[in-house]
């Protein structure tokens, strides 16, 4: 059976710095069975000048009349959120998981002892965050939007010279662009870095809908990380690329049931179908009356349904030999025994 694709809905910052919106996120998610609920955690001061720029996708989403800084700044989460929120999700039943910025983050995410570190995509070349992430003896996910091979096969260096093994690095193929144009979405790169890196690899989606997430599935992704929302109306720079509610229980109503019919590799006949096999299958019979002493030919015998008589496969070895007794029009056909 394929192992169990790990999917972490991520909540992000669309709680809009509102500890209420937030725990709703985190029903949300567990109603619709994700695995994680997935937030972030970053001190404005530590991670953008305060005269940024926004995003063109910021700026389309939540407007002009703030910087990138105040924006960050008003969607932080305390220290104190973050355990209320670790505390919640224990009691709604699902893990949670949030996304480190900087390193005084980082600090509080180890604090919180939480299964993954999880390392976003315009980290992939910050070193002296990769290189504590590395020293941390956690396993991480490392998003990779923005990135070219050699910059994702960099970053991986510097975490395993910090310390971190490959066994417990998880690379997921991402678009750093909200909503992601399917023709920028170039999945097969996935394939790519688990081919030439040898790790596990997954995929952390930004397209409008559920299909790229289903497909990355089919072709091998262990991890699907999909950013979702209450009501993609609210004001704020992720809303408007996320899945609602209906929609993140869509996608991993989904996912499971393409786990279940990816199986196994080997190809055999499964129990629900060895029925038919008699039914759809062919066997021998005669196509004219048969008599005994009398050449098997290709005029006197057909291949015909039911199976489970003599395997068409066997024509060559029919073919050419002895009758040993009458067969009448549509009886199966037996092998001569001498």
């Amino acid at each position: 059976m394929t192992k169990k694709v790990c999917i972490i809905a991520e909540a992000g910052v669309n709680h809009n710095g509102d500890l209420k919106l937030a725990h709703e996120l985190i029903k949300v998610a567990k109603e619709a069975g994700a695995d994680y609920v997935k937030f972030q955690s970053f001190k404005a001061e530590s991670l953008v000048c305060k005269n940024t720029k926004k995003a063109q996708y910021q700026l389309l989403n939540s407007g002009i009349d703030e910087t990138q800084f105040e924006m960050i700044k008003a969607l932080e989460l305390s220290r104190d959120s973050h355990f209320q929120l670790q505390n919640i999700c224990n009691d709604e039943g699902i893990k949670f998981l949030s996304t480190p910025f900087d390193l005084d983050s980082l600090s509080l995410i180890l604090e919180l002892d939480l299964d993954y570190i999880k390392i976003p995509s315009g980290e992939v070349t910050h070193w002296p965050f990769l290189n504590a992430i590395g020293k941390a003896s956690k396993p991480v996910i490392l998003s990779t939007g923005m990135s070219s091979m050699m910059e994702v096969r960099q970053a991986t260096e510097v975490l395993y010279s910090a310390g971190l093994s490959s066994d417990d690095l998880t690379i997921l193929h991402c678009n750093t662009e909200y909503p992601t144009p399917v023709q920028d979405v170039n999945l097969r790169a996935m394939n790519t870095i688990e081919n030439e890196l040898g790790v596990k690899v997954g995929y952390s989606d930004h397209t409008l809908g559920i299909e790229v997430a289903l497909a990355a599935v089919a072709r091998g992704a262990c991890v699907i990380e999909k950013h979702f929302t209450l009501d993609r109306s609210l004001p704020g720079p992720d809303h408007r690329a996320s899945l609602e509610p209906n929609e993140l229980k869509n996608m991993i109503i989904g996912i499971r049931l393409i786990e279940k019919a990816l199986g196994k590799e080997q190809k055999f006949a499964s129990a629900s179908e060895k029925k038919n096999i008699p039914i759809a299958r062919r066997s021998i019979v005669a196509s004219i009356q048969i008599n005994k002493g009398q050449i098997f030919t290709e005029e006197n015998v057909i291949c015909k349904r039911p199976g489970g008589g003599l395997n068409p496969m066997l024509w060559p070895n029919l073919i050419g030999k002895i009758a040993d007794r009458d067969y009448g029009v549509d009886d199966p056909i037996a092998l001569p025994k001498y």
